[in-house]
């Protein structure tokens, strides 16, 4: 792809000087396939940052990467400064990462107040500072109403749409130094795409770090403050959000006009 020069710049410059979170020359994939080739990229402090690409980039493979779920082959992560590379899921959460992946995958059997108290396991084991988990439940079912309704109901019976908000609440409940967000409006009515974005707006105004991957790539880049394109596993741009959503290139090879 062809980009514009006012948003090309190197691959390992920070989106911001204060990172949260970064990725130095990454490298994943599943057995013998490689599927990412020396990605790196920021996250920085409170900011909403986002990564878009076609499918079969690379966008979840790097975000499962990055929380421990698959073991990079090379590279480096860091999250506030600690080295975190390789280390597994459970350990990542508890260094401050929390991951809201890919198909939601909630605990269908148990309930709704049930699955965000597991979003809180590490604060329940001291292995988080524990601080006041009911009270951030609460909080939860502020930020998404429909949960507090369905709080007995198991998750398993919900709507598509209440699975999410029930996925990101659960990752929320951790009280993460960085949230990551695979694919919020995957397989959701276009009401219910507007409902994640205005709750991604809200997010990003309490200073909530984040890694939004999305399909919408035009809507993820209208709310993030900064954006990667990823291409065949190698970060092929890079720059501020409202640039690459106005880039000609970037529109054309990724925005569309369905987007």
């Amino acid at each position: 792809m062809s980009t514009a020069a006012q948003v090309q710049v190197p691959a390992a410059v920070a989106a911001d000087g204060n990172a949260m979170l970064s990725i130095r020359d990454l490298s994943a994939g599943y057995g013998k396939v490689q599927v990412l080739h020396g990605v790196s990229l920021d996250v920085p402090r409170g900011k909403l940052v986002t990564l878009i690409g076609s499918n079969g980039a690379g966008k979840t493979t790097t975000m499962r990467a990055i929380s421990g779920m698959i073991r990079p082959t090379g590279g480096h992560i860091t999250l506030s400064g600690k080295d975190i590379t390789g280390l597994p899921s459970y350990k990542v959460t508890c260094c401050g990462l929390a991951h809201s992946p890919e198909g939601r995958r909630v605990f269908p059997v148990l309930s709704v107040a049930d699955n965000l108290i597991l979003g809180a396991f590490p604060r329940l084991t001291y292995r988080r500072a524990r601080g006041d988990v009911e009270a951030d439940r609460e909080r939860i079912y502020d930020l998404f109403p429909r949960l507090r309704e369905r709080r007995d109901q198991a998750a398993g019976t919900l709507s598509g749409g209440e699975q999410q908000m029930l996925a990101m609440g659960r990752a929320l409940m951790l009280n993460p130094d960085v949230l990551l967000l695979d694919e919020p409006s995957m397989g959701l009515a276009p009401r219910l795409v507007a409902d994640v974005f205005r709750t991604l707006e809200k997010l990003k105004a309490q200073g909530i770090t984040m890694l939004l991957v999305e399909q919408f790539a035009a809507a993820a880049l209208q709310v993030a403050d900064y954006g990667y394109v990823l291409e065949n596993g190698r970060i092929a741009v890079h720059g501020e959000a409202a640039k690459l959503k106005n880039d000609p290139a970037v529109r054309a090879a990724y925005l569309g006009h369905a987007h």
